[in-house]
């Protein structure tokens, strides 16, 4: 069954860059984004893991944890840190999952059950659908899942937008707009009455009935 927003996160013990790890233990009381790899030394995977690198600093001030995973060993992923750092500059000191033997991509529903039990042999094209990213909560719950087809490098910028919505969101009861950043207006929910909007938020705009517009809340 394939995993949807709210659901428990897979819990899972892997090896990684960094030793083993719990995946719920080492998300601890903060929050985490798991981004897949179908493979190593693949040319896309590697912007992509050197960006986020760059930005690991943005998501430690969201008490967010970033970690990789690939399907190929570890070792492997040790050999493609340094391509990294020669292709984009940054160094990758988060850790990343070692899943040679598919099963973390197998439990998130990226493979299917069937793919075998081994990355050995297996092409890019094998594991294109390893290409997913997940943001999981303190409370271990997915709060949303983005997946890309191989040739579509991700947006981790938009990650960092979502986030900060999701963060927002969860403490107010509000929602944010198409294009919504930090610092912008938002949406009053349906289940705050305008007598609890004015209490809550000082002043709003009403838009539409069902379109109540106020300043983002202090966090």
């Amino acid at each position: 069954m394939s995993l949807r927003i709210n659901d428990t996160a897979p819990d899972f013990s892997a090896e990684t860059t960094q030793g083993t790890i719990s995946f719920h233990d080492w998300i601890g009381d903060g929050w985490a984004v798991l981004f897949s790899h179908p493979k190593d030394f693949t040319p896309v995977c590697t912007t992509e893991l050197g960006t986020m690198a760059g930005l690991e600093g943005e998501f430690t001030k969201r008490n967010t944890k970033i970690i990789g995973i690939s399907v190929d060993p570890v070792e492997d992923h040790v050999r493609w840190k340094d391509d990294i750092r020669k292709a984009t500059g940054h160094g990758v000191d988060y850790p990343m999952i070692g899943d040679k033997d598919l099963k973390v991509a197998k439990l998130y529903d990226m493979l299917p059950a069937d793919a075998g039990n081994s990355s050995e042999g297996r092409t890019p094209a094998d594991n294109q659908t390893v290409r997913s990213v997940y943001v999981v909560g303190p409370d271990k719950k997915i709060k949303l899942v983005l997946t890309y087809p191989m040739t579509t490098g991700r947006n981790f910028a938009e990650i960092l937008r979502a986030i900060d919505s999701i963060q927002l969101t969860a403490k107010h009861q509000v929602a944010t707009p198409a294009n919504w950043q930090q610092g912008e207006d938002v949406i009053i929910t349906a289940a705050v009455s305008n007598e609890d909007a004015v209490k809550r938020f000082g002043s709003f705009e009403t838009i539409l009935p069902y379109l109540r517009k106020t300043k983002q809340p202090s966090s």
